[in-house]
């Protein structure tokens, strides 16, 4: 068998080594001064000031994070689509709150305004979105939706990262937006996350709440994230004293995990490139398979990460055929399975058109380390194991 063509693979180099080694030789490897300039780059790709973000040591964290922010607790409902990622099922849970699940449109498998309207209630604090694969979704007029409630909206931008409408990054939004950095996405840091805050008040707790709650007592200080030098140079005396503020735990990142992320995101326009060429090449040579339903267009000024890219089946032939592509070296998946069909979060909802896409809908590789080569073999693939199949009814 050919080597596995994987469905997600970073792209880490030379140059994400030679800025480990750089911290290496400084001898400060954690939170300092590359954290710190991690997070105004971010910053500035999504167009905000540096002074909204927080780096954490993963997305889950920062969805714990913005929990905590949000004061969400017991009687408290969020809503969010079933297909999401367990982070923020846990996250609501966790806080005693109640999570909510609404259904998601059958082919980009986001939520609709509808969707999300439907199942607000008097006791909603708050409503988190996922954007699907990279794709925006309707999070603008859910986000307008959300203000005329009073209700406070988090963008899960995790596989959303380069995403935008008219001009606009996927996670601002709303109130709140998280990305993740982990092994498996665009930007990869190994482990590692982001959170936006648009209010100023709340983005100042953003820090403390990652950091013990801890607060520095001395005037100027810049807070025990940094090297001590820098703490002792900017305060008057007595830098090493603290306040608890809050009683958190710890989700803050470091340099070691910042400078690698710095470099991922210089590179993040040319990832961008060659996902967007490998999903043309899939709706090019895809787009004849009878019985086979592809992402829709993008609606007009929207823009992808194109984390994802997906295909619908029949239901009855969408698991042979990952069977079939696994054996030939093509690895594929689903995600993320409903949520409300988790029995921990204790739903009782049935979602008709999200449950029907979990059953029909399989991820083909899409990344930027894919050679020519490996998409024609994929398509090559896919082709072959829809045609061994009994003809599908149409859609």
């Amino acid at each position: 068998m050919d080597q596995m063509i994987n469905v997600v693979q970073p792209s880490l180099g030379e140059r994400e080594l030679a800025a480990v080694r750089e911290v290496f030789a400084s001898n400060w490897v954690g939170r300092g001064p590359r954290t710190a300039a991690f997070e105004e780059a971010f910053a500035r790709h999504l167009g905000v000031g540096p002074e909204h973000v927080t780096a954490t040591n993963s997305c889950s964290s920062a969805t714990f994070v913005a929990a905590d922010l949000l004061g969400v607790g017991p009687g408290d409902e969020v809503v969010l689509p079933t297909v999401s990622f367990v982070a923020a099922g846990n996250a609501i849970a966790g806080r005693g709150a109640r999570p909510v699940f609404c259904d998601v449109d059958e082919a980009t498998l986001n939520p609709t305004v509808a969707d999300v309207e439907a199942v607000l209630t008097e006791r909603t604090k708050a409503v988190i979105i996922l954007h699907y694969g990279g794709r925006p979704g309707a999070v603008a007029e859910i986000a307008e939706l959300c203000r005329d409630r009073g209700i406070r909206l988090v963008e899960d931008a995790a596989l959303a990262i380069a995403s935008t409408v008219d001009g606009r990054a996927c996670g601002t939004f709303g109130d709140m937006g998280l990305w993740s950095f982990d092994h498996a996405k665009m930007v990869v840091t190994v482990d590692g996350g982001m959170l936006y805050v648009r209010d100023p008040e709340l983005a100042a707790q953003a820090s403390k709440i990652a950091y013990l709650g801890l607060e520095q007592r001395a005037a100027g200080s810049t807070g025990l994230f940094h090297s001590g030098y820098d703490q002792a140079l900017r305060s008057p005396t007595r830098w090493w004293d603290y306040d608890v503020v809050s009683f958190t735990g710890r989700s803050t990142t470091n340099d070691v995990l910042s400078a690698i992320g710095l470099v991922q995101l210089s590179r993040l326009a040319e990832f961008v490139a060659r996902r967007r060429e490998v999903a043309r090449a899939y709706d090019e040579g895809l787009s004849d398979v009878a019985g086979l339903r592809l992402p829709p267009p993008l609606p007009a000024g929207q823009t992808s990460s194109y984390f994802m890219y997906w295909v619908q089946f029949e239901d009855d032939i969408r698991d042979r055929v990952a069977r079939d592509l696994l054996e030939r070296g093509i690895y594929t998946t689903f995600r993320y399975p409903l949520m409300h069909q988790v029995a921990a979060y204790g739903s009782r909802a049935v979602l008709p058109r999200a449950e029907a896409a979990a059953d029909r809908t399989l991820l083909l590789p899409i990344h930027q380390a894919l050679s020519d080569a490996d998409v024609d073999r994929v398509i090559t693939e896919v082709r072959s194991c829809v045609a061994a199949r009994p003809a599908p009814a149409a859609f």
